[in-house]
């Protein structure tokens, strides 16, 4: 199963694009997983850390209001709120690397399953690709700065619409994820230049509207249930545990124990939406590999040819 191949560039229909999705985790999930570890393990330090000092700032914001048990008094709420604003500088940096740094691991490692017809590839070759694009890969996301404002102002002009706004809001995003996802493709795959692979992504999505709009919506949506299954049981034993401390008037502030716990609550809940953001990019490889086959034919007349030079 392991080196079994899944045809990507095949024109399907939506329902296929989901199916074929789902097997492409099944199949490659722990392959994935291994590169993502790889490639994340100091970010995943940075998000701890991160974390810390998040926790610390909030909990101490809230044990000197006197909500949750009592405050120690050895920090004042002045080094609580600097706690918390620099985890979340330091988040906002980490968060700016991280993905960029995952959208194109998530790309490169579709790319090279395509190139060698299957997962039995090398770690190194999809960093390798990642560093062969990086100039690129930069100005992507540098040109992303402009048409990300103005999808903000556009939703804030729609939010003033009764009812038909929200519509328009969904349809832009879920529009605005696919037109960048394909293009990001177009630009690795094909090895265009950035503002053709903008172009190309623009005439896949425009051409295949709805259908691009649709396999976003839907596999998000799964996408987002499967996130939120998966931190059920981490979230419950939170809970119980916060019970525990509101009961018995915990001073969280100074439980080492307690900041433990919540710290690597936060940690996980942090790696785990980067993970989520890879799987919505894998989402917009394989349709992309379908809309590419659906306008050009290029795999469907190569086989053609192949059966013809085998007939003669």
């Amino acid at each position: 199963m392991a080196n079994k191949y899944l045809e990507l560039r095949i024109n399907r229909d939506f329902g296929d694009i989901l199916s074929v999705y789902f097997d492409f985790l099944k199949q490659n999930i722990k392959t994935f997983t291994n590169v993502f570890l790889r490639y994340n393990g100091i970010f995943i330090i940075g998000l701890l850390i991160t974390s810390y000092l998040l926790v610390s700032g909030f909990v101490g914001l809230i044990a000197a209001d006197g909500l949750y048990g009592t405050g120690s008094g050895a920090v004042s709420e002045e080094d609580y709120l600097v706690y918390l604003f620099s985890g979340m500088g330091i988040f906002f940096l980490i968060f700016l690397v991280v993905a960029a740094l995952n959208f194109s691991i998530s790309s490169a490692y579709l790319v090279k399953y395509d190139e060698v017809k299957g997962n039995h590839f090398d770690k190194k070759e999809v960093w390798d690709l990642f560093k062969d694009r990086l100039g690129s890969i930069l100005l992507f996301i540098v040109i992303l700065i402009p048409i990300y404002l103005v999808f903000f102002v556009v939703v804030i002009i729609t939010a003033f619409i009764p009812l038909a706004g929200i519509f328009i809001q969904y349809v832009l995003q879920f529009f605005l994820a696919a037109w960048v996802g394909v293009s990001f493709f177009c630009m690795l795959a094909e090895k265009k230049g950035v503002m053709d692979a903008f172009g190309e992504g623009w005439s896949l999505v425009i051409n295949n509207f709805w259908k691009s709009i649709g396999v976003n919506f839907i596999l998000g949506l799964l996408n987002g249930l499967l996130f939120f299954i998966i931190m059920v049981i981490p979230g419950v034993i939170i809970g119980i545990y916060t019970f525990h401390v509101v009961e018995n008037n915990v001073d969280v502030t100074g439980s080492v124990i307690s900041m433990v716990i919540y710290t690597l609550a936060l940690c996980l809940v942090l790696v785990a939406s980067v993970y989520a953001q890879c799987l919505s990019q894998f989402v917009n490889g394989i349709l992309y590999y379908a809309l590419h086959e659906k306008t050009y034919n290029i795999n469907t007349r190569s086989k053609i040819e192949e059966i013809g030079k085998s007939s003669l």
